[in-house]
């Protein structure tokens, strides 16, 4: 049962990054991983930020943060529903020009760490 008191001092929920999407992040420019890691905080304490939008096609609970920033796309997918934790799936800068659409490596790379973040999440 929830009382007030769990307001007051909100759990930060710990991110588990999925293979190189923090190598990835760290290699975006500075002022786009704060906006990042923002937004990472925010979902950590139980928010969602503006820029995230649900990733179709992956499962339930798989969200991507996109950003613009200076003229280049950069996407940050993570995974809020398996347990306890959040598993940043991957980080990337979108290249592609035409269309909305994520590429299909990615895309694929997604998949499978997702796959490996449920297994990882059952033994929490």
């Amino acid at each position: 049962m929830a009382t007030d008191d769990d307001h007051e001092n909100p759990v930060l929920r710990p991110l588990v990054w999925m293979g190189n999407a923090k190598r990835n992040l760290q290699a975006f420019p500075k002022e786009a991983q704060k906006l990042i890691g923002d937004e990472l905080q925010l979902i950590q304490f139980g928010g969602m930020p503006k820029d995230a939008k649900p990733f179709k096609g992956v499962g339930s609970g798989v969200f991507e943060i996109a950003l613009r920033f200076e003229g280049d796309a950069y996407r940050t997918v993570l995974a809020v529903q398996l347990g306890e934790r959040i598993y940043v799936l991957h980080a990337f800068q979108k290249k592609s020009k035409k269309g909305i659409a994520t590429p299909k490596p990615d895309v694929d790379l997604i998949k499978q760490r997702y796959k490996e973040a449920k297994e990882l999440a059952e033994h929490e």
